[in-house]
């Protein structure tokens, strides 16, 4: 997975569609990421002990391959390569910039 905590993203497909926005969390070993903004569901919380009850936003984790790296120079989704700088493997785009933030 390609994807990291805090990157920058687009949604490819769903309901969702063209939303950007960054990653919260990354879960590599199930491949899913949580996007702010993206796939909000919401939950009821019933009340306990006579206080009131309230409705909760929830964010759901979506799947790793309907979104990909945003590119904001080309507005637009952008893939990623590895390439090995200085003995150091780092993240690059489809025209070789660097992805890492400094």
């Amino acid at each position: 997975m390609n994807i990291k905590t805090g990157d920058k993203v687009i949604v490819l497909s769903g309901s969702d569609k063209g939303k950007i926005g960054i990653v919260q969390k990354a879960y590599p070993s199930i491949n899913k990421v949580v996007v702010e903004g993206v796939n909000v569901h919401k939950k009821h919380k019933k009340g306990q002990n006579g206080s009131q009850g309230s409705v909760l936003d929830i964010y759901v984790p979506i799947d790793a391959s309907k979104v990909a790296i945003y590119d904001p120079k080309a507005k637009k989704a952008t893939r990623v390569h590895h390439k090995v700088v200085d003995g150091k493997k780092i993240r690059v785009n489809a025209k070789g910039e660097s992805l890492e933030q400094k």
